[in-house]
């Protein structure tokens, strides 16, 4: 079962800050369940009905020392109650800077509440809000579907005015996808306060029906823009249907193909190289960024993809086999530009393999045109659902390529050597298989005779 905090990539302590609406306290919890012991609190308030959904709660005025906290389960703490609104107020900076040590120390989770929504599946921010500590890792930002296609109003919208301004809508107008979108990529929207190198996942609850799955899923193209992940979940269903994640392409093409005699990653497909073709492919469904490793024949390969939106880096060490090549396709950053092409792009660099636990590669042979964009789509689309560590597709009893590797493999396969690829990681991993019927997968060019079938086939789109 895929937990929320493994949709989040979320492991051991961590200071985690959640904002916006939809859910908020559902997700604050649940996370907290699934990575218990673990330390919740608020740096604005908390209704007196949320108590109860933690093990332990306890009150700490400010000025005094931290209350004594139970070594299990989940601990609750908050300000003093205030009677006549019934909430809980929220830490000082200064308390919740001496959580955080404690929590550091004694190696716990601290998820912090830091606005309020009044129970809306909408808001927007307003001057003051969110109250996000510095030091928070992962800020995690809440929409609720629920509030799609509905008026803009108080009624589904908390700070309706301010949703106005951030969108673009009237009052009274319905909220579409795009509306909220817009919204939560404003600076002063979704992204407001969230500290410097802080991990930003946007979490779109409340998708019950099919229809607010397609539309929060959706999406997605325009957020990872923005966000690290994008979950989509029925949080009280306690379903957490996709997990969308920048999937980068790498395709391996450094070889020397002697045994076929001249270079593979630049026979002919139907009017272009072979290696074009791949990468065409890989940007049609959605792969970011496309890497395209290169090594023998280097500036003949670079030159047949240069106009495209790729990054090509060097294997000066290809002649080590493939091994070395899904080394550098995993790593860009040593490796050197191929002439006359600019460094890798460093922000995109970041996004995939920056960071502690998010993203996944689906790795493309050089001798493979005829792979289609759907069976991409198709290793992207199963993988969203589970985050499996591998993904393969399955024709009749035989594994195909190309193979999908979660982020969480990738230091297994920085560790390969000499002329293996990634099966090796087979026999460590558990592998999601999707079915295939297409035999076509299982073929590649080794001789004169495989590329004349090859060019029998047909063109897929």
């Amino acid at each position: 079962m895929l937990t929320l905090a493994k949709a989040l990539r979320v492991t051991g302590a961590q200071s985690i800050a959640l904002v916006g609406a939809g859910g908020k306290t559902t997700a604050l919890f649940k996370l907290a369940r699934d990575l218990a012991p673990a330390l919740v609190t608020t740096s604005t308030h908390l209704g007196a009905w949320q108590t109860s959904l933690a093990d332990a709660h306890l009150t700490w005025q400010a000025g005094q020392p931290i209350p004594e906290i139970p070594a299990q389960g989940i601990t609750l703490i908050t300000g003093r109650l205030d009677q006549e609104s019934d909430r809980y107020g929220g830490l000082t900076p200064e308390q919740l800077e001496h959580l955080h040590q404690f929590a550091g120390f004694h190696d716990l989770p601290l998820i912090i509440e830091a606005d309020g929504s009044r129970q809306k599946p909408l808001k927007a921010p307003a001057e003051h809000e969110p109250a996000i500590p510095q030091f928070v890792e992962l800020v995690i930002v809440m929409a609720g579907l629920s509030g799609l296609n509905r008026p803009l109003d108080e009624g589904t919208v908390h700070r309706a005015e301010q949703f106005t301004a951030l969108s673009g809508i009237q009052i009274g107008g319905n909220v579409s996808a795009a509306d909220l979108t817009r919204v939560l990529n404003q600076p002063q929207g979704g992204l407001k306060n969230v500290p410097a190198g802080a991990r930003k996942v946007a979490l779109l609850n409340q998708a019950d029906t099919p229809e607010l799955q397609s539309l929060g899923g959706g999406m997605a193209t325009a957020l990872l823009k923005n966000y690290d992940s994008l979950l989509v979940a029925s949080l009280e269903q306690d379903k957490i249907h996709a997990v969308l994640e920048p999937v980068a392409g790498i395709i391996l093409a450094a070889g020397e193909s002697t045994r076929y005699g001249k270079p593979k990653q630049l026979l002919d497909f139907h009017g272009q190289p072979f290696v074009r073709v791949i990468a065409k492919t890989a940007l049609s469904a959605g792969l970011s960024p496309v890497v395209i490793v290169t090594g023998a024949n280097a500036d003949e390969v670079e030159a047949a993809v240069r106009d495209l939106d790729v990054m090509i880096v060097r294997n000066e060490n290809w002649k080590e086999g493939q091994a070395s090549s899904i080394r550098t396709g995993l790593n860009p950053h040593p490796a050197l530009p191929a002439a006359g092409h600019p460094p890798p792009n460093s922000t995109e660099v970041r996004r995939i393999w920056g960071r502690a636990g998010e993203g996944a590669a689906i790795f493309l042979l050089a001798d493979q045109p005829q792979v289609t964009r759907h069976v991409l789509e198709a290793l992207k689309s199963r993988h969203a659902e589970g985050l499996f560590p591998i993904v393969a597709p399955l024709i009749a009893d035989r594994r195909g390529n190309p193979v999908l590797f979660d982020r969480v493999t990738f230091p297994d396969l920085l560790k390969l050597s000499g002329d293996i690829g990634g099966r090796a990681l087979f026999r460590e991993y558990p592998v999601e298989y999707i079915p295939w019927h297409d035999e076509q997968l299982l073929f590649d060019v080794d001789n004169e005779d495989d590329y004349r079938k090859l060019l029998a086939w047909g063109v897929e789109d």
